[in-house]
C-alpha cells in the first residue's frame, strides 16, 4: 500500500504551484493538495485568516478523504501549519518536510515580511507576480488575500501560533529545509528550530531562494522521497 503526502501551499499562493511537483511524486506516492480557505478561489472566510484556521481546513480535507494518518510537505507557511497541526493533532501526521518556513514571529520580523506585500508595489513594479495573484486566486480579488494575509501576519507578530515548547514536544520525524539563497528565512533562524525537535533533519538545498517555481523540482522530490521513505 503505498504512502500517502498532503502538500500544503504557502501563503497567498494555491495548490496549483505544486502541479509539476506533485506529478513527480505521484510516482511514489498517493499525492493529495489543497487550497486553503480564501486561495486559489475558495470562498473567503467570515474568519480572519490564521493558522488555526487552515489546520481546521487540513483536518476537515483529511477526514472528507478518509485518511487517518499522513506525510506532509509543507511549503513555506504550509509548513508552519503542518507543525501546528501535528501539535494539535498528533495522530493524524506522519512525518513532515517543511521547505523555506519561517518560525521565528514577532513584531519586528513581521514588518520586514509585510513590506513585501504592499499590493501597490506588487501592481507597479511587480506586474508579472501581480498576474499570476490575480489568476491563482480568481473569481476571488487577489488583493483581498493579501489584506488578509497582512492581518494573519501582524497576529502572528504579537502572539505567535507555535512556541519552542510546541516545536520540542513534537515525537515524530521533522525535515526542515530550506534554500541557501532564502531572503526570507535565515539559516540560523532554521538551525535553532531543527535544534529543538526530538527527531529533526536539517536540509539546506544549493542555489535555491524562497520562492517555490525556483526550487530544483528534481532535486526536491528526491529529497521528500528519501525522506519519507527512510
Amino acid at each position: 500500500m503505498r504512502e500517502k503526502l498532503l502538500i500544503l501551499h504557502g501563503a497567498a499562493g494555491s495548490k496549483d504551484r505544486f502541479e509539476k511537483l506533485g506529478k513527480r511524486l505521484e510516482k511514489h506516492f498517493d499525492v493529495f493538495k489543497l487550497n486553503f480557505s480564501g486561495h486559489g478561489g475558495e470562498p473567503i472566510p467570515e474568519e480572519s485568516f490564521g493558522i488555526e484556521l487552515f489546520s481546521r481546513d487540513v483536518i476537515a480535507f483529511l477526514n472528507k478523504h478518509e485518511i487517518r494518518k499522513v506525510n506532509i510537505f509543507g511549503f513555506s507557511m504550509g509548513g508552519f501549519v503542518a507543525i501546528y497541526l501535528a501539535s494539535n493533532f498528533p495522530d493524524r501526521v506522519s512525518k513532515i518536510f517543511t521547505l523555506g518556513t519561517k518560525f521565528n514571529w514577532n513584531k519586528e520580523t513581521v514588518k520586514q515580511e509585510i513590506k513585501l506585500l504592499d499590493v501597490e508595489v506588487i501592481e507597479e513594479k511587480l506586474p508579472a507576480y501581480a498576474k499570476e495573484l490575480r489568476e491563482l486566486h480568481q473569481p476571488i480579488d487577489w488583493k483581498i488575500v493579501i489584506s488578509k494575509t497582512v492581518e494573519m501576519l501582524q497576529e502572528m507578530g504579537r502572539k505567535n501560533p507555535l512556541t519552542d515548547l510546541d516545536l520540542s514536544e513534537l515525537d515524530i520525524p521533522v525535515l526542515i529545509g530550506m534554500g541557501d539563497r532564502d531572503n526570507l528565512v535565515i539559516i540560523e533562524e532554521s538551525v535553532f528550530s531543527y535544534r529543538l525537535l526530538k527527531k529533526g533533519q536539517l536540509l539546506i538545498l544549493p542555489d535555491t531562494p524562497h520562492p517555490i517555481h525556483n526550487a530544483n523540482e528534481k532535486l526536491l522530490s528526491q529529497e521528500i522521497k528519501r525522506f519519507m521513505q527512510d
